[in-house]
Parts: C-alpha cells; sequence; structure tokens
C-alpha cells in the first residue's frame, strides 16, 4: 500500500504490475479530493482510508473507487466501495452520487497516473 501524490506520481504500468498482483483486472484507491492524492494497493479501501487519515485527510474527502488499467475512457474508474456510503450527506450509495466529486476524483486520478 502507498500514497500517491504529485511529487510521486504512477505509471500505468505500475498500476498494470499492482492488479496482476492482487485481484488480476483492478487495484483498489481510495482518494482525498482536498488534498489530491490517493492510497492505493491494499486488499481494502478501509486500509486505504486509514493510512489517509493517519497522514492527515479529512475522512469527508475521502472516495473510495476501483482503477481497471486494461480499460479506457470512463470505465477506467469505477466508483464503487463501502467507504462511500454516507447518508448523513446524502450519499446513500456504494457509489460516488454527486457528479462535481466524481469530476474531482477523475481529475485527480488524471494527474496522478501517467498514461
Amino acid at each position: 500500500m502507498r500514497i500517491v501524490d504529485s511529487k510521486n506520481r504512477m505509471s500505468l504500468r505500475e498500476l498494470h504490475e499492482m492488479a496482476a498482483n492482487t485481484f488480476g483486472d483492478m487495484v483498489k484507491a481510495v482518494i482525498d479530493v482536498k488534498l489530491a492524492l490517493m492510497a492505493i494497493d491494499a486488499e481494502l479501501h478501509a486500509d486505504e482510508e486509514a493510512l489517509l487519515i493517519e497522514n492527515g485527510s479529512d475522512q469527508k474527502d475521502l472516495w473510495g473507487i476501483n482503477l481497471y488499467p486494461e480499460i479506457e475512457g470512463e470505465d477506467f474508474i469505477e466508483f464503487d466501495s463501502m467507504i462511500n456510503l454516507r447518508p448523513s450527506i446524502g450519499n446513500r450509495s456504494r457509489g460516488v452520487e454527486n457528479p462535481e466529486v466524481r469530476e474531482k476524483v477523475r481529475k485527480v486520478v488524471a494527474d496522478l497516473v501517467i498514461r
């Protein structure tokens, strides 16, 4: 598990290797939309969430996703994680229902994963 930020980006090749070593076609990640960083390469989104919180992130800014390195376009990112269930702020699913938050997540991923 590691934290990726603008000073320590990752390549698509690294993402492929992570996928091959874990779930085969997918890598779990948690994005901090405020600090523009992500934790990646763990079995559970909750572990990545905990790592970011330990390093100064605020839970309200964290969103769980899955990345599919073999897929291009919008399906590269899957918005699906138990940590996204937040009925108190109106997010009543495992997805990310707010389009503005989804766009922030996409921008962070586009910046941190070098294609």
